[in-house]
């Protein structure tokens, strides 16, 4: 059965500013890399100031990357105890571009997962499946603005869906079960509430930004913004240099990533960084390690090194911190310190 959500309109998507071109935010910027190169790293919550460029940099990072097969979603599907396959046809040609997909706060669980038509399923044993926005995210990025807003059971949902990779609906005995691979990335203002302590520890890194305080930067800020609001396409084209050079360093990152190994004596210091600064689980270390893989796969090196830890530590650990309910999270000084100690 083949299950299409794309239609036919003259409708063409708003230009993206260049990544390249995007200025400051350079922790952000990294964290969306690195998921980028390795989505097994459990995607990126970036919390700050309003205007700082969160949606707008996974936007132009999706939009950097090269096409994806436009392959149908292979599905699973259970009906009255029988099993079959079904197709899920999420777009037309060969190659589709790389998926941003937003999720509003008002999205309902439906909507999210996808839903069954459970009256044609149980009466007429006809299989129908409408997909939802996670088998439209799949191979690309699910955002969402403000996830510290979002209901709890949602964030765990999606959390769940990213880590598996494996998107489940079940009503009244049906079920249906397709693959959905994809970055999760949250954002949100720290002044409106955090997550629970439980649902941060499992986003693999955690970027705070803040509103940019040097003039030159400022100007520049303005002068891009400025520039690509009056000619997308030349605003654009004198950055492609730069675009392709960066599409091209990721593209052999991800090629030389299976190779990239970590020396054990760097996992036991990962191991001991983590044991310093009491973290509980184990998940720190293992975040860590994909993390500096990453970073040194980013860097033409299939090898990690101490500073790959150092550059990455921060992003995957201050967030795990144990605190006060009322306590912010670390700006990552206490990292830092402990990593000059060791």
């Amino acid at each position: 059965m083949n299950t299409s959500n794309s239609t036919t309109s003259n409708w063409q998507p708003r230009p993206i500013i260049p990544f390249t071109a995007i200025v400051g935010q350079e922790e952000m910027k990294l964290a969306l890399l690195l998921n980028a190169i390795d989505p097994g790293i459990g995607g990126v919550l970036i919390m700050g100031h309003r205007g700082t460029a969160k949606s707008t940099s996974v936007r132009a990072l999706a939009a950097l990357l090269p096409p994806i097969p436009a392959k149908d979603i292979l599905a699973e599907i259970n009906v009255h105890g029988k099993h079959e396959t079904m197709h899920i046809h999420i777009a037309d040609g060969d190659f589709r571009p790389v998926p941003m997909v937003d999720l509003p706060l008002s999205a309902t669980e439906d909507r999210v997962v996808g839903t069954l038509d459970i009256e044609a399923a149980l009466s007429k044993g006809k299989k129908s499946f409408e997909p939802g926005l996670l088998a439209r995210a799949h191979g690309g990025f699910l955002y969402i603005d403000e996830v510290n807003l979002l209901e709890d059971h949602l964030v765990d949902l999606l959390l769940d869906v990213a880590v598996s990779g494996t998107n489940i609906v079940e009503r009244e005995g049906l079920s249906v079960r397709h693959p959905a691979k994809f970055v999760l990335v949250g954002s949100g203002n720290p002044e409106e509430g955090d997550l629970r302590p439980q649902l941060l520890d499992r986003f693999g890194l955690y970027t705070q930004i803040t509103t940019i305080t040097d003039v030159a930067q400022r100007i520049k800020v303005v002068m891009h913004s400025e520039g690509f609001r009056q000619d997308p396409v030349s605003f654009s084209k004198k950055w492609e240099a730069e675009q392709a050079k960066l599409r091209e360093k990721l593209v052999h990152a991800k090629a030389i990533l299976p190779e990239t190994k970590m020396p054990e004596h760097l996992l036991a210091k990962a191991v001991e960084l983590c044991l310093k600064l009491k973290i509980d689980g184990h998940r720190g270390e293992i975040v860590l390690s994909r993390a500096a893989k990453a970073y040194a796969a980013f860097d033409g090196r299939k090898t990690v090194v101490s500073d790959d830890l150092s550059a990455v530590a921060v992003m995957c650990l201050r967030h795990r911190l144990r605190r006060d309910p009322l306590e912010e999270i670390d700006t990552g000084e206490k990292i830092k310190e402990v990593l000059r100690d060791m």
